[in-house]
């Protein structure tokens, strides 16, 4: 009779010593890296709120290079369920039979667990916040390309672009928008290779005209070679050829003139030759660059190596129809 009044009197202490602490958190307890273990749910509450959540309120910040991109709290509109957590890790403290809780008590033994910090904030915010770091860091690649002057075709060397890895710096974001300590992040980039490299350069562009008009010469290259030098006229004084970077817009055999309206032209002007026609000056064939202005035959071979045109660019007949065969619609022209 003693013994049993002894197990029930140690039952009720049990049930006594488990009741007087089901309000506190168990040791080894952590929220989102703060410890809460050996504390009541007001003062694990507090502390998270002081630990973790205070310290939420400063910005962010994604560095590149020379570069600070900054994210207010305030834009992310943070909440935390403070409550929720402490409930959480209340409750994890609570798990296990009475004989296992009441052991813990005794052993001073601990519950290792992490409870994740529950924040909430707008993804929408941050979506864009990504957007404007990439806009900011992201460097297109440029293309190797030529560089013509009159009397060459000098290569220029492309160059990588970056793109800021997005899934990455989500990641890393996400994680700093949640922590108290850690607020700062890098941005990490992927190198973006030119479509168009140094060594591609030339079969980018089989054929190039060059226009020297200083020296009256064109000058056709394949492959960024020069093949030959053909003697040219170009516009005379007040009908000057126009200089730039231009392409072959059209091709023709034995064009039609259609005769500007201009005094120069005479009774002709406004006026369409047929390709043939004895008063047609565009002989034999006609490749169209920019303004009216071409490459035509001509008949007027002593005209070549001068200023003497209304602004096209003059042949020998012989000279435009090789040319004629080489090149195509879309080839650069560069006229100096």
């Amino acid at each position: 009779m003693v013994s049993l009044v002894l197990v029930l009197l140690g039952a009720g202490s049990v049930y006594a010593w488990d009741s007087a602490n089901k309000d506190e958190i168990a040791e080894g307890v952590t929220i989102g890296g703060v410890d809460v273990g050996g504390r009541t749910v007001d003062e694990a509450a507090a502390l998270v709120e002081a630990d973790l959540i205070e310290p939420l309120d400063r910005p962010v910040t994604v560095n590149y290079g020379d570069e600070h991109f900054t994210l207010e709290s305030d834009e992310l509109d943070v909440r935390a369920d403070v409550d929720g957590m402490v409930q959480a890790a209340l409750a994890v403290s609570q798990e296990g039979g009475l004989p296992t809780r009441v052991w813990r008590y005794a052993t001073g033994g601990l519950v290792e667990e992490e409870i994740e910090p529950s924040i909430a904030y707008s993804q929408g915010t941050l979506d864009d916040f990504i957007k404007g770091v990439g806009k900011n860091v992201n460097q297109p690649a440029i293309d190797a390309s030529v560089e013509p002057t009159a009397t060459s075709l000098d290569p220029v060397p492309g160059q990588n672009g970056y793109s800021v890895k997005v899934d990455a710096l989500r990641a890393d974001l996400e994680a700093a928008v949640q922590s108290p300590h850690s607020r700062s992040v890098k941005a990490k980039v992927d190198k973006v290779k030119p479509e168009v490299t140094t060594d591609e350069l030339a079969a980018q562009y089989p054929d190039y005209i060059v226009i020297d008009r200083a020296s009256f010469e064109l000058r056709h290259y394949e492959n960024l070679e020069l093949v030959k030098t053909y003697t040219i006229a170009v516009g005379a004084a007040g009908y000057d050829t126009p200089a730039g970077l231009y392409n072959i817009q059209n091709k023709q055999v034995n064009p039609a003139w259609n005769v500007p309206d201009s005094d120069w032209a005479g009774d002709l002007a406004g006026q369409v030759i047929p390709g043939g026609a004895a008063n047609n000056p565009l002989i034999a064939r006609w490749m169209g660059i920019a303004d009216g202005a071409g490459i035509h035959g001509t008949n007027d071979i002593g005209s070549l190596g001068s200023a003497a045109s209304h602004g096209c660019i003059r042949m020998d007949p012989t000279d435009v129809i090789e040319l004629y065969d080489l090149v195509d619609v879309g080839d650069p022209v560069f006229i100096s």
